[in-house]
């Protein structure tokens, strides 16, 4: 699906226009304080955010993925953690969207536009992260419903969300999705937050483990019915392609962040009687930070393009996160340094930025995942031009 430039334009404008006035100002005390954004949630749930990959027969914006990616971008220009919010409610949109039944489109989608049912994705565990096949929450069938036992490591906004993808492994040996519904809070039914995990940076928005324990899910809630059983990596795989731009527009956000407060300070600051900009070392830094990231929002823009397209996209999103996430580390280590000893205080911005990316380095699969990932699409693509 696709929108009208000049609508795209004009929202994207509007986003950046939001995060100008109101979350520059008061991103560094939330993130200080560690303090969930209740009120910039708000106004994201008034832009319609929360719907904006959902179809519009659903009541959503039915943004395609270029205009969305740079919405992340924006979000994450103010505040990184603005689209860590929106991330794992689009991975589960992306699936139920693309794999639901019919039924479970209509069940969810709506009720999904606005914010007021949140949804996060559950894969990975203490021993599973990018080896799926070491999971070991299972899922048995026990009449009409599912028992789950297990534990999950690293779900964002697991506290807060109504809707868990969860990922479990059935009885045939191979992983299946639920849709798990519950009760915003730490406990619903056999499912309880266990703990809330505290970050280097990424503040502002929970991570938590969650235990299963004899939890009961419907067999309506098998993510695409009975053709759904033994598919849900398959399923998972194919959203997290839409997850890996996000945490490319990401990258590219904080990095534009970084740049702008560096060249802001390389004016400001003066040495030896002249601003820093005019020094050659200083000049020469922010023209590789320029430069990397003008090609990582390329990458950003060229994976999302190819989304919309309809095309797989394994390949370009795993490069463009891997290229955008070690761009943006080295965007905001040279603002850093271009910052001096004021950039290692939190006076300024920057020491954020220094914390928060390497979340993209890690997040959605780590860089080392993705470089595997990208050699084998390689490989695979050179095999059939041959």
């Amino acid at each position: 699906m696709s929108i009208d430039p000049e609508v795209a334009d004009e929202l994207v404008a509007t986003i950046a226009a939001w995060v100008d006035r109101e979350v520059v100002p008061a991103a560094g005390e939330l993130e200080a304080a560690d303090e969930f954004p209740e009120a910039m949630f708000a106004r994201m749930c008034d832009f319609g955010l929360f719907g904006a990959t959902i179809g519009e027969a659903y009541g959503g914006l039915g943004l395609d993925a270029t205009t969305y990616a740079r919405i992340v971008e924006e979000l994450s220009r103010g505040w990184m953690s603005l689209a860590g919010i929106l991330n794992t409610h689009m991975l589960a949109v992306a699936m139920i969207s693309r794999f639901g039944t019919p039924e479970q489109r209509e069940r969810y989608l709506p009720r999904m536009v606005d914010g007021s049912l949140r949804a996060c994705f559950s894969l990975s565990e203490p021993d599973a992260g990018s080896d799926t096949r070491n999971i070991r929450c299972r899922a048995v069938p026990d009449g009409e419903e599912w028992l789950v036992n297990g534990t999950k490591m690293w779900v964002t906004n697991g506290m807060r969300a109504g809707l868990v993808m969860l990922l479990a492994r059935t009885p045939e040996g191979r992983i299946t999705c639920f849709i798990v519904e519950k009760a915003p809070g730490p406990a619903d039914g056999g499912l309880t937050i266990s703990r809330k995990i505290d970050k280097l940076g990424y503040k502002g928005i929970e991570t938590v483990e969650m235990s299963y324990v004899d939890h009961r899910v419907p067999d309506a809630n098998l993510l695409g019915g009975p053709e759904g059983l033994g598919n849900g990596l398959r399923f998972a795989l194919a959203a997290l392609e839409l997850g890996r731009v996000n945490i490319a527009a990401r990258a590219v956000g904080v990095a534009q962040a970084a740049y702008d407060a560096a060249m802001a300070y390389a004016q400001e600051r003066h040495t030896f009687g002249k601003p820093i900009f005019e020094h050659q070392a200083v000049r020469f830094m922010l023209a590789e930070m320029a430069t990397k990231l003008h090609a990582a929002r390329l990458m950003t823009s060229d994976a999302a393009r190819r989304y919309d397209e309809g095309h797989r996209i394994d390949l370009e999103a795993g490069m463009a996160k891997l290229f955008a996430s070690e761009a943006a580390h080295q965007i905001a280590t040279d603002a850093m340094r271009i910052h001096g000893g004021y950039g290692y205080t939190t006076e300024y911005p920057v020491e954020r930025y220094y914390r928060d990316v390497p979340l993209m380095i890690i997040g959605e699969g780590t860089n080392e995942i993705q470089r595997l990932v990208i050699a084998r699409q390689l490989l695979a693509r050179w095999l059939e031009r041959t």
